[in-house]
């Protein structure tokens, strides 16, 4: 069996997870608020749930959670977003923003687990 060196394993995941982050972003971002940033903390949350609760092997954690996901999503583009819109005189809309980010992983983390027992 050929043995892959795990950086190497979560280096390439990741550059694939950032090219799909910024095609994602491109498609779904809107002026007034950051929906890309949105879409893929929630998209990727969901992503890394089924793949963690079907129990699949290190290296395919490595290359898809670690890698992917990990570049993928994105908690500093979040945290700057947040921040900028408070700063810029729109606290509601950081509220929402902070609140929809959390909530939103959490529910798509609890589908993906529901739908990896649902399907298993």
């Amino acid at each position: 069996m050929i043995q892959l060196d795990p950086a190497h394993v979560v280096g390439t995941g990741g550059a694939l997870g950032a090219l799909l982050r910024h095609y994602v972003s491109r498609l779904v971002d809107v002026e007034a608020y950051p929906a890309g940033t949105f879409a893929v903390n929630v998209l990727g949350s969901f992503l890394l749930g089924v793949v963690t609760f079907l129990g699949v092997d290190e290296t395919l954690l490595l290359f898809f959670g670690t890698g992917v996901c990990g570049s993928f999503t994105t908690f500093s583009s979040f945290s700057v977003e947040t921040v900028r819109l408070w700063e810029t005189g729109e606290p509601a809309r950081a509220v929402v923003n902070a609140g929809a980010n959390l909530l939103g992983a959490g529910v798509a983390l609890g589908l993906a687990w529901g739908l990896v027992r649902l399907l298993g």
